[in-house]
């Protein structure tokens, strides 16, 4: 599948890790609808790794394991179809999944063949236990191929975790996402780590292959299967923009049924959704930080579709510090007779910079997003 725009939905391994179940995939289908995310663009219900049994069947299929789904996955997928949402499955790579369950290494055609037989719409695709004599590359051009002759449009989540110089050749299999960074944990230091390890493979990121940043954990509040000590709402807000303007993904990891308002209110943002979905998807950059301790201070902007610019301002520091920009580093000079006009995406203010230079204070684990137009002065 070719991918213009970063996929969004949600995905169980965040909240649920092996606690999935028929019943929770069901339930959460019809929360996406009812509590807005599937207008607000999340369309892919995702059950990650631990749904089938240990073993193939007699004729070498995967088969769900019947306790935790004892419909099987062809009820839950119409089910999440029936609710106009887009159904996703896990396999991975190598000899086992993550988890220890049997995996798609020498079994890519047939697996390809059982997860269209059950209608999936996409496949995340680890890297656990694969043979080091078979080159990752390898391993993911197989399924590649596999899913391409199916016979059912089903996108590639490739999920090699940056590992083995991924992003020299992802792109080359046809994947539409891949996993660029570790894994990620509720705890605002793993959100600052998988962010200063993106700045690095940014220009790997683009129309039809995208940067997967993982799971979001905006909501979770140390819950769950990757709960740590949890985040505050305005860290989760922080790390829903970051994520965001970088043009990830947005796949929601938290349990939405129980989805703290100022959370889901963070999560169903349109103006912020806009700039992660805009079709140019051109490359972010990085901008020069001043003030003081610079290395905590992150500004990054993105040409948009429609000459607009966006503008990201974020504080990934302990305490409140001044940030800005100088619009000559964006290509707008005093000699142009121009100047920006900011749009805050959060807060909804509205201002004209002068002097050709922007400064605000930015509070501590805190961020401005703008969407700016060039006008005159």
């Amino acid at each position: 599948m070719f991918q213009k725009t970063p996929p969004m939905g949600w995905n169980s391994w965040n909240t649920f890790g092996s606690d999935i179940n028929e019943e929770v995939i069901l339930t959460m289908a019809d929360a996406m609808v009812e509590k807005g995310y599937l207008e607000k663009g999340y369309e892919y219900l995702v059950i990650d790794d631990c749904w089938s049994l240990h073993e193939r069947d007699s004729e070498g299929r995967l088969q769900a394991d019947p306790e935790k789904f004892p419909h099987g996955m062809k009820y839950a997928a119409d089910y999440v179809h029936g609710k106009g949402l887009k159904f996703g499955m896990y396999s991975c790579s190598g000899t086992l999944t993550c988890a220890g369950y049997p995996s798609s290494y020498d079994h890519e055609y047939i697996d390809a063949q059982t997860f269209a037989s059950w209608g999936v719409d996409f496949l995340k695709y680890d890297y656990c236990y694969h043979p080091k004599t078979v080159p990752g590359r390898v391993l993911y051009h197989r399924m590649a191929n596999a899913l391409n002759n199916c016979g059912r449009d089903i996108l590639f989540s490739a999920c090699s975790w940056g590992a083995d110089e991924t992003a020299k050749w992802i792109k080359e299999t046809g994947a539409s996402m891949w996993r660029s960074t570790g894994d990620i944990f509720d705890s605002w230091e793993s959100i600052k780590k998988l962010t200063y390890e993106q700045l690095e493979i940014l220009p790997y990121a683009g129309v039809g292959c995208f940067n997967d940043m993982d799971m979001l954990v905006v909501g979770m509040h140390g819950k769950g299967n990757v709960g740590l000590g949890g985040c505050s709402s305005l860290q989760y807000r922080t790390h829903f923009s970051i994520w965001a303007f970088m043009g990830s993904p947005l796949m929601i990891g938290s349990d939405i049924r129980e989805m703290p308002d100022e959370d889901c209110l963070t999560l169903q943002n349109e103006e912020m959704i806009a700039i992660n979905q805009d079709p140019a998807c051109r490359q972010i950059a990085q901008l020069t930080s001043f003030g003081w301790k610079p290395e905590n201070l992150l500004v990054l902007f993105r040409p948009l579709a429609d000459g607009d610019i966006a503008i990201g301002l974020f504080n990934l520091s302990d305490e409140a510090r001044h940030m800005g920009f100088v619009l000559d580093e964006l290509g707008v000079p005093v000699s142009s007779g121009k100047t920006l006009l900011l749009h805050e995406v959060w807060t909804k203010d509205d201002i004209l910079v002068k002097n050709e230079t922007y400064t605000e204070r930015v509070e501590a684990y805190g961020c401005r997003v703008f969407r700016t137009k060039i006008v005159g002065k």
